[in-house]
């Protein structure tokens, strides 16, 4: 069995249904062009309750044209965008000759099927215990999209979902990299996903004052570093990547995307919804992130931004940025793609990784839209405006993500 970094793990496919478009080339065209996901919500129960915030990112395609309708019967909307995002992220890796027991999945939820569970309650209460749907309880599951995957492609390696809130995404990526080097798989299905804009998550996060209030404003309102931020904005989508050993991959001449060099992760323990001020577990998150791939801060070319545009988080991020590379803080292209997708919460990390395994390999770095006055404590190399174009040769990237309960994920990647 090998032993850990010996198994260099690569990427080789890509599938994401997101706020700004229902497919990964979708997605990252309207990254490309600054296009904003988040819009006026239309349904009735926003009035019904009278929610504080009446805007969120919500996914750009509809499950119901992407899925038969028994798909949608039977899963959540979290599971239904896992299974999505997995299909387009499968069949762009070419769907690859693997033996079932050397494939695994990896799907993360912040929260999991909130919608079932909320809608199967009112059921309940309204109909009687008769009519509550049979599959309530895997629909409900966190573990129900992984699950679901790992039904559709035969996958038996294992299925697991991290839940660590809005870094359970990145964690999925670090697991399936994990379980590659270390001979469990060859092949890893893995990324995140999130159903979340519901009438109790909205108002539960506007209770915290944790969402932006620019109702009358929905598209400016994910502003990070911006010194009007106000809070995050609600998304909702699914983020997944193939990953493959080395080998694996050049012995069946697949397409590689780029290389998952190394994962880091660590706890702040310090509040259960406030990350620590000063940023020092995010920077042990990102110090061993490249450690694990065997790079230093000097090797870094480019960072996505957990950035959510609160003003407590941006503000602790940069700390931790500065803590972890010195001197190179203020000169590595920074962005926040949060600003046109929202929060995708437990999706979120996997959404951009996904992304900054595009900007490696495309060598374009996506602008960060609505910052518009910059706060004067964010001294950060921000990209605004037209897409960065990055150097040829190696490049290396940084992804980071944090979540509720103290949890920091940094992914490292490099060029293929």
């Amino acid at each position: 069995m090998a032993s850990n970094r010996d198994r260099r793990v690569v990427v080789t496919g890509l599938g994401v249904t997101s706020p700004v478009g229902g497919t990964t080339q979708e997605t990252w065209e309207a990254l490309l062009a600054g296009t904003s996901g988040v819009r006026t919500l239309e349904q009735d129960w926003v009035a019904e309750h009278e929610l504080p915030v009446t805007f969120a990112a919500s996914v750009h395609t509809s499950p119901d044209e992407v899925l038969k309708k028994v798909e949608v019967r039977r899963n959540d909307p979290a599971g239904q965008y896992a299974l999505i995002a997995s299909r387009e992220a499968w069949a762009h890796a070419g769907a690859p000759e693997v033996e079932p027991e050397r494939l695994g999945v990896a799907v993360g939820s912040g929260i999991g099927g909130v919608w079932t569970l909320l809608d199967q309650w009112d059921v309940l209460r309204e109909r009687g215990p008769r009519r509550v749907f049979p599959l309530t309880v895997p629909m409900l599951m966190p573990n129900g999209p992984a699950a679901a995957v790992s039904l559709d492609l035969k996958a038996r390696a294992g299925a697991h979902t991290p839940v660590s809130a809005c870094a359970s995404g990145a964690e999925g990526i670090g697991l399936a990299l994990n379980m590659i080097r270390n001979g469990r798989a060859d092949v890893m299905v893995a990324g995140g996903t999130e159903a979340a804009v519901h009438p109790l998550p909205i108002a539960a996060f506007a209770a915290m004052t944790a969402l932006s209030t620019r109702n009358d404003t929905p598209e400016l309102a994910s502003r990070p570093y911006d010194v009007s931020r106000d809070g995050f904005v609600l998304g909702e989508g699914a983020a997944v990547m193939v990953l493959e050993a080395e080998e694996h991959a050049l012995a069946r001449g697949a397409t590689i995307y780029g290389e998952v060099s190394g994962v880091g992760m660590s706890a702040d323990a310090y509040h259960i919804t406030a990350g620590e001020p000063e940023g020092a577990g995010a920077a042990r998150a990102m110090l061993e992130a490249l450690s694990d791939a065997g790079m230093g801060p000097e090797d870094v070319a480019h960072i996505n931004a957990h950035a959510t545009s609160t003003p407590v988080g941006d503000l602790a991020e940069t700390k931790s940025i500065h803590r972890a590379f010195g001197d190179r803080a203020t000169q590595i292209p920074v962005t926040a793609t949060k600003s046109m997708t929202g929060h995708l919460l437990g999706a979120a990390g996997a959404l951009e990784a996904v992304i900054t395994v595009l900007s490696l390999h495309h060598r374009k770095v996506p602008g960060t839209i609505n910052l518009v006055d910059k706060d004067p404590e964010i001294d950060l190399n921000v990209v605004t405006g037209e897409p960065l174009v990055l150097p040829d040769g190696p490049l290396a990237a940084v992804s980071n993500s944090f979540g509720f309960g103290g949890a920091n994920v940094a992914l490292s990647f490099r060029t293929a």
